[in-house]
């Protein structure tokens, strides 16, 4: 072998963990028995994710992803519908009621007890202070489950300071579920001084998820010339992992939904990359970029890991006994 012919070193930190949640494991599989129980097509309102990888997967298995309930055809009407994982307004199940659809409420639990939550401040009398993101699934859900007026939505400090509540001595505040827990303590810290009485959830709203993998990043970021995370650009968890491994020292930091995405003209004095994947991208990506980096690379994977994660959240009991086979697992696992 020639001397021009030898691949560079590189060091690929692959952190741990990454990738699918329990909340996306569940609304995935879902989807799949649904599938498996009632045939082809099964709705979904909204991707049941946000990864088009997994979206493809299951349109290829009979899915149907729809953005409202009028745009599934009336002979389909007996046909389940699946509600995504960011959760809905108090609006959507009340319309496919309606309608006489059969849905299936794939919404991640951990979401369900903010909406709770947020349900339980306004019970006891308190205005709502939601801390996210406008226009997200999940906010537009949380937001939905109380009256109009009932939710005041904050996003950065700056909202903060501009905000005006009309009993300043009655807030109680929740969080959408995906934030950058840095960036959110922040904000949290500034309502606390700004209005001294904000009741805070019974438990925090940021999930465990979310926490971990920006944990992972922040770890293994520091000396990494490139930092790629695994997601898409309309995942919010993704983005803020993003940010972690910028803020936490990574050189550059890029997410990336597929290795044929990475410009390789930019990898000449790149020889340390860290490697994440956002909670609705499959582990089937991440290996493929992985190889990517092998084809190109004297590649060496050091694994970076902090927590294990081992939560299970049972799907819907009218499909708790549908049998999965070893390929539907491989599926819903992201492999």
């Amino acid at each position: 072998m020639s001397l021009t012919s030898v691949k560079p070193p590189l060091t690929i930190r692959l952190c741990g963990p990454r990738g699918f949640c329990a909340g996306v494991d569940r609304a995935i599989q879902i989807v799949v028995l649904a599938l498996k129980e009632f045939g082809a097509p099964v709705y979904v309102r909204h991707e049941i994710v946000h990864n088009r990888y997994v979206v493809e997967g299951l349109e290829a298995k009979g899915a149907i992803f729809v953005e409202e309930l009028d745009e599934i055809p009336a002979e389909h009407r007996k046909q389940p519908v699946v509600f995504s994982a960011h959760g809905v307004p108090k609006s959507v199940p009340a319309d496919a009621a309606g309608r006489n659809l059969f849905y299936l409420d794939a919404t991640c639990p951990l979401v369900s007890k903010v909406h709770k939550q947020a349900m339980r401040h306004n019970r006891l009398g308190r205005h709502v202070v939601l801390i996210g993101h406008a226009g997200h699934p999940e906010v537009i859900g949380t937001m939905g489950q109380l009256p109009d007026g009932a939710v005041s939505l904050i996003e950065t400090v700056a909202d903060v300071e501009a905000y005006e509540p009309a009993d300043p001595d009655n807030l109680g505040f929740v969080t959408q579920t995906t934030l950058s827990v840095d960036d959110t303590a922040g904000v949290i810290k500034r309502l606390h001084e700004r209005f001294p009485n904000l009741t805070a959830p019974a438990a925090d709203s940021i999930c465990y998820a979310t926490t971990n993998r920006q944990e992972a990043v922040k770890q293994a970021a520091a000396g990494c010339d490139l930092f790629l995370i695994v997601g898409a650009p309309n995942s919010s968890n993704s983005k803020r992992l993003v940010e972690v491994a910028s803020r936490a020292g990574a050189k550059t930091s890029l997410l990336v939904q597929r290795a044929a995405e990475i410009d390789w003209s930019q990898m000449a004095d790149v020889r340390t990359v860290g490697l994440s994947a956002g909670a609705s991208a499959p582990e089937v990506i991440v290996n493929e970029i992985i190889e990517a980096f092998r084809a190109r690379f004297d590649a060496r994977v050091e694994l970076a890991d902090t927590v294990e994660e081992n939560e299970n959240f049972l799907v819907n009991r009218e499909l708790r006994h549908v049998p999965l086979t070893t390929a539907d697992m491989a599926f819903v696992n992201g492999e």
